[in-house]
């Protein structure tokens, strides 16, 4: 939550596809040294699973809306459905409390405490019932005197009291917000927390939200301490269940890609906010958008959504296992904008572990289907004869050579996603060009700009 609000480790999923060996060229910055990770071992690919506050926002009437508002009973049901409805073997292991679940008071040794109405049982006892379906718990907070929604906030002489509180109810990770601080506070107090928890003995995830709040970009932040102290951040505004939202939130992400782009790793993680994927606002084709560009980016996949009702049809969408294997690449390099049509249509790349990589297709169309031709010699993929695999058409396509041209076609403000590899007996040969692995030039034409 910024200001009106915004907001373990989990290795690749194994997912049958097709046997592709890969021929890809690799940009110079995933070859970068890593920067220095925050010493707690959690989140080495981006996390998963869901976070009530898009979707729920501050609802605290359980008097008259009892099945969604924020209550140990909402949590329950969420941590039900990601346990019995496949979410869990995919990798969707958190569930997130965000604000608005405490007391408006610190108790009497001035410990956070829950709304005692609200969540009768405690918050150990939530967490131990979320664990016990092999599930994490994160809650929230927030570096200043209050929280975005008014609740009590983590002032600099509290942060080792609610880091030991945080870590005595057994919780899995801390988002912290940074609502009514100033960035005097905010230096000292993000830090500060990152040291307390550690200290707990407890691995906690961390999630700031300090970049976002000091305008995500420097020289106000500084991505390399921040990849010292926080496994993932908050960059940007928060997310609202429009397209238009996606969309800003996206522009956002790629025009400033130079800088993103080196600050994520294993560990570190830019975080663009929550999937709307299965509320209100998106079309199943702006919805398959948001799933292949965060993917794409490296993204947190935190849901904001009501597992009870989703339908089946946005189910399917987060449910992609190749779109998740995308996500979770071990490797972790953030992918990138590499082209800008003046018809409309974008083309992303990411690089991926075993000399595989992703494409998407995206347009910004509002018209009609668009039929987009090139070919992967202009997209600067090396020689060779590649497998490529329709994410979301989920089949296997014909071989394709680099120079080959080919035709996709992409409804309005949707995408096509390819995961894309070569032959296996081409791998050596082709993956190199003049002995030094090949990225995407930088280039511009009249017709489009090649990034």
């Amino acid at each position: 939550m910024l200001f009106n609000h915004y907001q373990d480790n989990r290795s690749a999923i194994a997912v049958k596809i097709p046997r592709m060996g890969f021929a890809v060229a690799f940009c110079v910055l995933a070859l970068a040294a890593p920067i220095l990770t925050l010493d707690n071992g959690l989140m080495r690919t981006p996390p998963m699973g869901w976070l009530a506050w898009e979707r729920y926002r501050c609802d605290i009437d359980c008097q008259n809306d009892p099945k969604n508002c924020i209550s140990e009973g909402l949590f329950r049901d969420m941590a039900d459905r990601l346990s019995e409805d496949g979410w869990r073997e995919l990798g969707y292991s958190y569930i997130n409390i965000d604000d608005c679940w405490s007391d408006m008071n610190r108790d009497g040794n001035g410990r956070l405490q829950a709304d005692a109405k609200r969540f009768p049982s405690g918050i150990p006892h939530l967490a131990r019932y979320i664990h016990n379906r092999g599930l994490k718990l994160g809650i929230y907070g927030d570096m200043g005197t209050h929280t975005c929604g008014g609740y009590p906030g983590t002032t600099l002489d509290k942060i080792t009291t609610d880091a030991q509180t945080f870590a005595d109810w057994e919780i899995d990770m801390l988002k912290l917000d940074g609502c009514y601080s100033n960035v005097t506070e905010q230096e000292q107090g993000y830090p500060a927390m990152s040291k307390a928890l550690n200290a707990t003995g407890r691995p906690i995830a961390y999630s700031c939200s300090w970049p976002a709040y000091q305008g995500g970009l420097p020289p106000q932040v500084n991505y390399t301490l921040l990849g010292e102290i926080c496994n993932l951040w908050r960059n940007y505004g928060d997310i609202q269940d429009s397209w238009s939202s996606v969309l800003n939130i996206a522009d956002w992400f790629f025009k400033n890609q130079d800088i993103l782009q080196p600050a994520a790793g294993p560990g570190r993680w830019n975080d663009p906010d929550m999937l709307v994927i299965g509320d209100f606002g998106l079309s199943m084709d702006q919805s398959r958008s948001q799933m292949a560009l965060w993917a794409i980016m490296a993204a947190p996949l935190f849901m904001s959504n009501d597992l009870r009702t989703i339908s089946s049809e946005a189910r399917t969408i987060l449910q992609n296992k190749v779109a998740i294997t995308i996500n979770q690449d071990p490797m972790g390099v953030q992918g990138r904008r590499l082209l800008v049509e003046s018809s409309g249509i974008e083309v992303f790349w990411r690089p991926l572990s075993d000399k595989t990589s992703a494409l998407v297709f995206f347009s910004r169309r509002t018209d009609m289907p668009y039929r987009y031709q090139t070919s992967l010699g202009k997209l600067h993929y090396a020689t060779g004869t590649y497998q490529i695999y329709d994410v979301f058409a989920q089949r296997e396509m014909p071989a394709l050579k680099d120079s080959t041209s080919f035709l996709v076609s992409i409804n309005p403000t949707g995408v096509v996603m390819w995961y894309i590899s070569a032959p296996a007996d081409e791998d050596q040969d082709n993956a190199h060009a003049g002995g030094k692995l090949r990225g995407p030039a930088f280039h511009r034409s009249a017709n489009h700009i090649l990034l």
